[in-house]
This record gives C-alpha cells, structure tokens and sequence, in this order.
C-alpha cells in the first residue's frame, strides 16, 4: 500500500519497530503512526503484524509489514536491504524484540534456551544496528531506543539468562552511542519499561493480576514523548507505574 500523507510532530520520518506484533511494540508502532511517522513493523507473527497494521491504517496513519525471524542473520540482512531500497533513510529504531527463557537456577539451564536467549536478546540486535547504521547516519536525527529490564542491572535468583542479555544488550548500546557521539546525529536511549501487562509478564508472574500493572500504551506514550526531546545520547530511564 502506498505511503499516505503524514501529519503530526513526527512527519515525514520513518521508524523500524521490532517486536511490533503485541504489547510495547505494537502499542508503540501505533502511537508513532499516529504521530505522523511511517512505521515499518516487523516480528516473526505475519497475522499479527497485519493486525497492527490495519489498526495504524484505520486511525489514518502510514504503516509497512515485514515480517522476519530476528534470530536468522539472514533475515535481518534482507530487512535493512529492502528498508535501504525503498528510503534509504532511517530515522527512529525501536529495539524491542525480545526471548524470555524459562525461569530456572543457573546450573540447571539449558544450553540450546540459553543460547537462543543471546542470539535474539544480544546477537540479533548487534546485527540490527550494524545493517540499519548506514540509514541512521543519512538521518538528521537518527534516534535508538533500545528496551531493557531492571534484572540487567540487579540480577535475581532464576533469572540468570535473561537478566544476562539484557545487561549485555546495555552494554552494547552503551558502547554504540559512544562511538557515534561525535561522529553522527545518532542518539542513544535505555528505556527499561517497568511493570507492564504484556504477554511475557504474564509468563514471569502467572499469579499477577493484569489489571495491577500499566498497559503497553502508557510506555508507548512515554516512548514517543523521549523521542521528541533532546535527550542525550546513551540516556536511560524507568517508565514509572501509572497511578
């Protein structure tokens, strides 16, 4: 479908979302749109991501499918190609695909769970930075905005592989938005969303009533409100709760 006409704070910019088809991503897929910026989404659900795209078209923004397994290279090469094709310039990306393995103490993790953690968690978005860099240079104001957990940073008990990623995925990003600090208009933002009521925190806290913690549109929100200020590259922050 062609692109429609952007209007809004954001119009005219192009952003990749991963992780698009449910929760934070979908939610904030949508709120760019309707901030006037055309969203590629992409996650490995194509049903979904059609989904959220008919939902962006309906409330009258501009909105690209593609669907791709972010745990093949491969995949994420032909991704940033097609994206490279058609705009060549690439103006917010939005890393918040993510693996949550099963809860376990360390000695008793599986190597083939643990492994495929790093690869989606860590690997994956190394590789999504490499390939999109080229289009994040060309932008006036390339934002990143990478999505993380406070296990990253204060590991507990079982949650050894995940809290391993993403305190590896910080790092990562850290020193990405070093590298670019005086080279580029590429800037750089940690965002750990808090206590959110998406599909994964239902798989951590299974006894957690849903309705207790924020909905992924109230992180959405916040997302895009960052990405209107002129944040420091390597930023970090919390979502709070919403009261």
């Amino acid at each position: 479908m062609a692109d429609a006409p952007a209007a809004g704070p954001f119009a005219g910019q192009v952003a990749l979302v991963t992780g698009a088809s449910k929760g934070i991503g979908a939610a904030t897929a949508k709120a760019l749109a309707a901030a006037g910026v055309h969203v590629i989404l992409t996650a490995r659900d194509a049903k979904a991501l059609e989904a959220v795209e008919e939902a962006i078209f309906a409330s009258g923004g501009s909105a690209t499918i593609a669907p791709v397994d972010l745990a093949e290279p491969e995949g994420i090469a032909r991704l940033a190609a097609g994206i490279g094709q058609r705009w060549q310039v690439l103006d917010i990306l939005v890393l918040d695909a993510a693996y949550f393995p099963q809860l376990t103490p360390l000695v008793q993790l599986d190597s083939r769970e643990f492994n495929k953690t790093l690869t989606l968690n860590l690997m994956a978005q190394q590789a999504l930075l490499a390939h999109c860099d080229r289009m994040l240079r060309a932008s006036k104001d390339a934002r990143v905005i990478a999505l993380t957990s406070s296990v990253g940073r204060e590991p507990r008990a079982y949650w050894g592989a995940y809290a391993a990623s993403k305190a590896a995925l910080e790092a990562l990003l850290v020193a990405y938005a070093k590298e670019n600090q005086a080279i580029s208009n590429i800037r750089v933002a940690i965002v750990d969303p808090g206590a959110t009521r998406t599909a994964m925190r239902a798989r951590a806290y299974p006894g957690e009533d849903p309705a207790s913690v924020k909905p992924p549109e109230a992180v959405a929100e916040r997302l895009v409100a960052l990405l209107g200020e002129p944040f420091p590259t390597g930023h970090r922050e919390r979502v709070n709760p919403v009261p």
